[in-house]
């Protein structure tokens, strides 16, 4: 039998799905003979006690996620979000640099330095990468600091901005879709399979908008078995540039082909959502927490 802690944050268990995929993952490793305890901030001292830690809430080198990763590394824990796949994954010019070094299918991508984005380099970047440009700061996540600019004023403005949060921000050639893919993988092995569907006249599956709205896509679920060959060996590829653990493959499609837009950490998975043509999600998660596989 396992002991596993699930580590969470207060607004991870208000919100009902993932509690509720929480719930669905700890009715598994009952069925499966395991033990799930949820564990706060202040129990991370007794991080050392079980035998695998999953983290189920934002991760960043720079907040306790890090710390409670580090801890069960520390101590022999198999983790879910290991600290390496963290620290990779919240910065997106690792992340890129990573998937770039295994030729991994991706938009054309340039990385600026603070000081190096003038008028004319702005010009520049545009006549290389098409516009509009997409603009990203490196510690982004949930679509929140990357924009879009299809001039040489508007890539200054975004990037001015963006270059107040770090000394480098990303350039992307910008790929027009309907939806972008979700790629759910663990331990090198496809969990699941989704389409994000970009809502109406927005470009990007999470708009923020200035009155401090939140547009969010709509999900769609697909068997694994029902998916393009092709589109599951890209997140693969995508995936083992980064590491071993769990990740969500965002990809787009290109007629017949696919390019990653990004690999993310700790990916939601929702219950009724992601879980939803995975039945088998729970049981591989408990299993891969388990040493029994991976």
């Amino acid at each position: 039998m396992a002991d596993i802690g699930v580590f969470v944050e207060r607004y991870t268990i208000s919100r009902t799905e993932e509690m509720g995929a929480i719930m669905r993952l700890g009715y598994a490793a009952q069925r499966m003979g395991h033990r799930v305890d949820v564990l706060f901030r202040p129990d991370i001292y007794k991080i050392p006690q079980y035998d695998a830690l999953y983290i189920r809430t934002q991760t960043d080198p720079l907040n306790a996620t890090y710390v409670a990763a580090r801890t069960a590394q520390m101590h022999g824990l198999r983790v879910i979000d290991d600290p390496d796949s963290i620290i990779i994954c919240c910065d997106k010019i690792k992340m890129y640099r990573h998937l770039i070094k295994r030729k991994v299918p991706m938009p054309e991508t340039r990385f600026l330095l603070d000081g190096e984005l003038t008028p004319a380099s702005a010009e520049e970047l545009l006549d290389v990468l098409g516009s509009p440009v997409v603009l990203k700061a490196p510690d982004s996540s949930f679509s929140m600091y990357v924009e879009k600019a299809a001039t040489p004023k508007e890539v200054l403005a975004v990037g001015k901005k963006f270059f107040r949060r770090a000394d480098r921000i990303v350039a992307q050639r910008f790929v027009s879709s309907k939806f972008d893919w979700r790629v759910g993988v663990l331990g090198g092995e496809v969990l699941y399979v989704c389409q994000y569907l970009i809502p109406k006249n927005r470009w990007k599956v999470l708009t923020h908008t200035p009155d401090g709205h939140q547009i969010f896509a709509r999900m769609q679920s697909f068997k694994i078995d029902k998916v393009s060959p092709k589109l599951l060996d890209t997140a693969l590829k995508a995936s083992a540039s980064i590491g071993k653990g769990l990740y969500g493959v965002d990809i787009k499609q290109v007629g017949d082909d696919y390019v990653v837009i990004e690999v993310n950490d700790n990916p939601t998975i929702a219950a009724g959502d992601e879980d939803a043509e995975a039945p088998h999600m729970y049981d591989r998660l408990v299993s891969y927490l388990a040493g029994k596989w991976g």
